[in-house]
């Protein structure tokens, strides 16, 4: 793992007590994936918030996009007074935040009163399968692969539009142009940097398929230090963006015209001892020139057989279907295939780079519940020893036999709603609590008249 841009607690407290280190962020994922926390004086870091943790209202993992809270909750409501969580700070996470002067970072995992992790704090979902699947005896390595769109102007102009009339900072799809990308560089430069220097390390950037839509990657790691590298990505592209005057948005579907923002998850199984699990000998993939495991098989299995019961846990707002269309490169049907980017899964690589990429998230997604449920999925598939058959050969949106990703956020919450294993892989308490938070999305959106209804029906109906 590289080590640029990390801290461990000898460094951080000398960098405090030299000045260079004034303040720390200690936060944690909420429910959509936002950073919630708090900033603290650098000493007052050392000396009360390593040992004792911090306190937030537990309303924090209960609320919606407005900060809202939201009845109905088991976890906390009225009745119970919206007391404190309490957040103890995961040293592993310590780091430089190269765009913020003099500030360092710590990601938090969120207790009950008995010290253990909050069952429905996402960070706590994504802990939870990673145990279980170390306990299989594999360990799981992850790589996200984010889009978003940069718009010419700030996010106050954007909000003062009521986000009407937003210009991209591309004219045209750029999908890989080295020309058009370079006229953001002055952005997108700085992103990559910072990035690097606060323990992110990014593999490239892109031009997108998109007007000024574009993608930063990031390395491939273990599963819960991606997840922390892309809380905090998302957090810091947005700022340092904001920084020069532009916007920037992960939103799954910004304009039905255009390209919906994906997260393509990579995934792949290791052993303890550093050899890739995938990379053992094994049978040929049926519909391709790669052999591998029979965990392999399983895994992917898996991952097609659960699909659509968990795309709650992908796309979790009712934006987020929005993105899949046809001949848009994000997925419609529940298949499998060998480098096919029709296909909601797409087999890569041979060897140790033999993965799963999963292209049925948005960059709307939580990632500490989009991967607990590719992990979930996965695991089932382990042990049931679930066969994913034989790859899907063509255009899978023309494939009108294929079982279909839900179209709809009231498509997915009854697919959730029903699903027996989610349910046993999860628990009741975690299960209830996501489908209580999409219902409150849901309606939400039934209550709004939108710009689509005015335009539709003030003048003609």
């Amino acid at each position: 793992m590289s080590t640029a841009g990390r801290l461990d607690l000898e460094t951080l407290k000398g960098e405090i007590e030299a000045g260079r280190i004034h303040t720390v962020i200690a936060a944690f994922p909420d429910l959509y994936g936002r950073l919630v926390g708090k900033r603290i004086s650098g000493r007052f870091f050392l000396e009360e918030t390593l040992k004792e943790g911090l306190h937030a209202c537990d309303y924090l993992l209960a609320c919606d996009m407005e900060m809202t809270p939201t009845p109905g909750y088991a976890y906390t409501s009225w009745d119970t007074g919206y007391g404190d969580l309490h957040a103890v700070v995961d040293q592993r996470t310590l780091r430089r935040l190269a765009w913020c002067e003099g500030s360092a970072f710590a990601l938090c995992d969120c207790v009950d009163r008995e010290g253990e992790l909050l069952e429905v704090a996402p960070r706590s979902v994504l802990k939870r399968q990673l145990a279980r699947l170390a306990k299989a005896g594999f360990e799981a390595r992850i790589g996200s692969e984010l889009e978003f769109f940069l718009f010419r102007g700030s996010f106050a102009d954007a909000r003062a539009s009521d986000y009407k009339g937003l210009e991209p900072t591309g004219r045209y799809v750029e999908d890989y142009h080295i020309l058009s990308s370079g006229f953001v560089e002055p952005v997108l430069g700085p992103i990559r940097r910072a990035m690097e220097s606060s323990g992110v390390p990014v593999e490239f950037s892109k031009g997108e398929w998109g007007p000024g839509q574009h993608e930063i990657n990031l390395r491939y790691v273990e599963a819960l230090e991606m997840a922390d590298r892309h809380l905090l990505y998302k957090l810091g592209a947005r700022e340092i963006a904001a920084q020069r005057g532009h916007a920037l948005s992960f939103m799954a579907k910004w304009d039905e015209a255009l390209a919906g923002n994906s997260l393509h998850l990579h995934s792949s199984l290791w052993r303890p001892d550093g050899s890739a699990a995938f990379a053992e000998a094994g049978t040929p993939l049926a519909g391709t020139p790669t052999r591998a495991p029979e965990h392999f098989r399983h895994w992917l299995g898996g991952l097609l057989a659960h699909a659509r019961e968990l795309t709650l846990f992908f796309a979790p707002t009712v934006n987020s279907y929005k993105r899949y269309q046809a001949g848009s490169f994000a997925p419609t049907g529940v298949a499998w295939s060998f480098d096919n980017r029709t296909a909601g899964f797409r087999v890569l690589g041979e060897g140790a780079s033999l993965r799963v990429e999963c292209r049925i998230p948005g960059a709307d997604a939580n990632p500490c519940l989009a991967y607990a449920a590719l992990i979930a999925a996965g695991l089932d598939g382990l042990e049931k020893r679930l066969d994913p058959g034989p790859a899907f050969e063509g255009d899978v949106y023309r494939a009108a036999d294929l079982p279909k990703v839900p179209r709809t956020l009231p498509d997915a919450i009854r697919a959730l709603e029903a699903s027996a294993f989610a349910r046993a892989s999860f628990g009741d308490e975690v299960i209830e609590h996501l489908l209580h938070f999409a219902r409150s999305e849901q309606a939400g959106y039934d209550a709004a008249v939108t710009d689509w209804e005015r335009r539709r029906y003030f003048e003609r109906i």
